[in-house]
């Protein structure tokens, strides 16, 4: 028998207002990230484009915020890129080369499911396949993040994952997959350590888990 869905906190569908967002966005360039504040979707994935250069590797993690902004599509299926899903082929049902598979990429493109006033990036994961890039592993992070996952502090930011990302995500693995999800691993990045490494693009529209 399949448990029951999580109950889904709505209050964290809102999204922020102009101050929440250029507060956020201070922190996080006072963190040592170059920030971008853009109004659309559209505009987000052109940004995205043109920031990664096509000769560097490029992993795209799994992202809801990717695949309807339309960016999963232009980077791993369009051949403009040297997309490390592209040239992986069919990895059959061998799990954990699948979550290796973007571990060391030169940039990793994603989203995470909070971003703090004071300038913190959280993201929630059951495998954590994109965690080893995002705090390490690629050479770039970039993150797109709407802006309905602004958050006061990382403690909302966590029971935002909790209450929020997970039941979202719960739905929708087990509308499409007849499966369900789990909090397996959270990262939680305070401070780039190298300069120009970490690329948060927080987007005016709402987008994403």
């Amino acid at each position: 028998m399949t448990a029951p869905a999580p109950v889904v906190d709505e209050t964290f569908a809102k999204p922020a207002d102009e101050a929440q967002l250029d507060r956020a966005a201070e922190a996080l360039r006072d963190h040592n990230y170059i920030v971008h504040l853009v109004d659309t979707l559209t505009d987000a994935r052109e940004l995205v484009l043109a920031l990664v250069a096509r000769d560097q590797t490029v992993f795209t993690a799994s992202s809801e915020t990717l695949r309807l902004s339309g960016i999963t599509e232009a980077l791993d299926e369009s051949g403009d890129f040297t997309s490390v899903r592209a040239a992986s082929g069919n990895l059959g049902d061998d799990v954990y080369a699948q979550i290796r598979l973007g571990a060391t990429p030169d940039v990793v493109v994603g989203s995470v499911h909070a971003v703090s006033e004071d300038g913190y990036l959280l993201v929630g994961s059951a495998s954590g396949s994109q965690l080893a890039p995002y705090a390490s592993g690629a050479r770039k992070a970039i993150w797109v993040v709407g802006a309905q996952k602004i958050v006061p502090d990382m403690a909302t930011g966590l029971r935002r994952i909790h209450d929020y990302s997970l039941p979202k995500e719960w739905r929708r693995l087990q509308e499409t997959y007849a499966q369900t999800s789990f909090i397996g691993k959270i990262l939680i990045l305070e401070r780039e350590a190298f300069p120009e490494r970490g690329v948060v693009v927080l987007v005016r529209d709402t987008v994403g888990f």
